[in-house]
C-alpha cells in the first residue's frame, strides 16, 4: 500500500487515489507539488520513497475536458516512442481516471526529468529522431495510430489508411473543420483550401507511392518543435515530450521546421538529411515541405500568439516538466 506523507494538496490539484493506486506498491509519497493550470491541463511533481529506501520522482499531467482521449493518447504515444528510444523520452508509467466522486479528470504519469529548456545538440537530436523513423514498424503496415489521440486538445483523425495522400488529406480536412467550428466560415479561405486538397496534395503526395515506389509508415512524435524538446540536465542528452504520435511519412515530422517562428531551422533539417535522405521523387522535397505552409492545429484559435513566440514568458509554460518546482534535496 502506498503511504502519503507531507503536503499532498498544493494549489488547485490534490493527489487523488487514482494516481496513488498506480505508484509502486509499498512506496511513500514524500512531496506533491502542483503548478498553475495551463489552457487545458494541470501538472505536478511527485517525490516518492520506494520500498528499498531509494527515491524517485514522477511527472503528473491532468486534464478534465476531453481528458480521457488526451491522457490515454499521450500515454500510448510516449510508450511507443520510449520502446524505440528510452533515453530520448521520459519513461511513461500509467494513465487513468481520478477516483474521487463525480470526477471527470484523467491523468498521465511518467518519470520526472530535470530539464534545461534549450535547443538540444542538433547532431545527437537528429540522429535519435532519425533512428525512431527508420527503426519503427507500423503494426498494420499502414498510416495511422492504434487509438485516437490529440494534438494539444484537438483530436486527430488518425484511423488506419494504406495511402499517405488519403491519410494526410483526412487529417488536414479535420483540422479545417475544427477551425471553422472555432472561427466560423471564410469563403475565400475555404476555396483556397479546396484547391490545396484537390490539386496540390495529389500532385505532391501521390508520386510517393506511384511507379512502384513504396512508402514506409514511420512513427513520428507528431508535434515536434523547440517547446516540446529540451536537454536532460543530468546527462546532457536531448529529450522530447508532449507527443501526439502516429505512423506517418517521416517528412511530416519536419513540416513546421521551416516556419520562421520555429527554432528547429535549416541547420536541423540539413542534419536530419545526413541520416535520412528525402523520399523519391527527391526533387519534390522542397515543395512537400514548403516554408510557412503548415500551421500547428493547436494555434488555430490563438492567432495572436503565433507571431512572436520568443516573447512568451517561459515561467508561465507549465506543461514542461522542468518548470515545476525543482526537486527538494531533503525529499529525494
Amino acid at each position: 500500500m502506498t503511504e502519503v506523507q507531507g503536503n499532498d494538496n498544493v494549489g488547485n490539484l490534490a493527489l487523488d487515489e487514482g494516481v496513488i493506486a498506480v505508484l509502486p506498491s509499498d512506496s511513500q509519497v514524500l512531496e506533491f507539488h502542483s503548478s498553475v493550470k495551463s489552457a487545458w491541463t494541470t501538472t505536478a511533481r511527485i517525490a516518492v520513497r520506494l520500498s528499498d529506501g531509494s527515491c524517485k520522482q514522477y511527472f503528473l499531467k491532468c486534464a478534465t475536458e476531453g481528458g480521457e482521449l488526451m491522457m490515454e493518447g499521450e500515454f500510448k504515444s510516449m510508450s511507443e516512442l520510449y520502446k524505440l528510444a528510452p533515453s530520448f523520452v521520459p519513461r511513461p508509467h500509467a494513465w487513468g481516471k481520478f477516483q474521487r466522486a463525480n470526477s471527470l479528470t484523467h491523468f498521465f504519469l511518467c518519470d520526472f526529468i530535470d530539464m534545461k529548456m534549450e535547443l538540444p545538440d542538433r547532431v545527437t537530436f537528429c540522429e535519435r529522431l532519425a533512428s525512431i523513423h527508420v527503426n519503427s514498424q507500423s503494426p498494420t503496415g499502414q498510416f495511422g495510430f492504434e487509438i485516437p489521440n490529440c494534438h494539444g486538445k484537438i483530436v486527430q483523425a488518425n484511423g488506419w489508411d494504406p495511402s499517405w495522400r488519403s491519410f494526410f488529406t483526412k487529417l488536414l480536412v479535420s483540422f479545417l473543420q475544427i477551425e471553422i467550428g472555432v472561427n466560423g466560415n471564410w469563403e475565400e479561405y475555404e476555396q483556397a483550401f479546396e484547391v490545396i486538397v484537390k490539386t496540390v496534395i495529389p500532385q505532391l503526395l501521390d508520386p510517393l507511392q506511384a511507379g512502384g515506389r513504396t512508402l514506409k509508415p514511420c512513427l513520428v512524435h507528431g508535434d515536434l518543435w523547440e517547446e516540446n524538446a529540451a536537454v536532460n540536465r543530468s546527462t546532457g542528452d536531448p529529450i522530447v515530450f508532449d507527443a501526439s504520435a502516429f505512423y506517418a511519412h517521416n517528412e511530416y515530422e519536419l513540416g513546421t521546421w521551416r516556419r520562421k517562428t520555429i527554432k528547429f531551422n535549416e541547420f536541423y533539417l540539413n542534419e536530419y538529411q545526413r541520416n535520412v535522405q528525402p523520399s523519391e521523387p527527391a526533387e519534390q522535397w522542397d515543395d512537400r515541405i514548403p516554408r510557412e505552409l503548415r500551421v500547428k492545429p493547436d494555434e488555430m484559435d490563438k492567432p495572436e500568439e503565433t507571431d512572436k513566440p520568443e516573447e512568451i514568458d517561459k515561467s508561465e509554460e507549465i506543461d514542461k516538466p522542468d518548470e515545476i518546482d525543482q526537486p527538494a534535496e531533503e525529499a529525494c
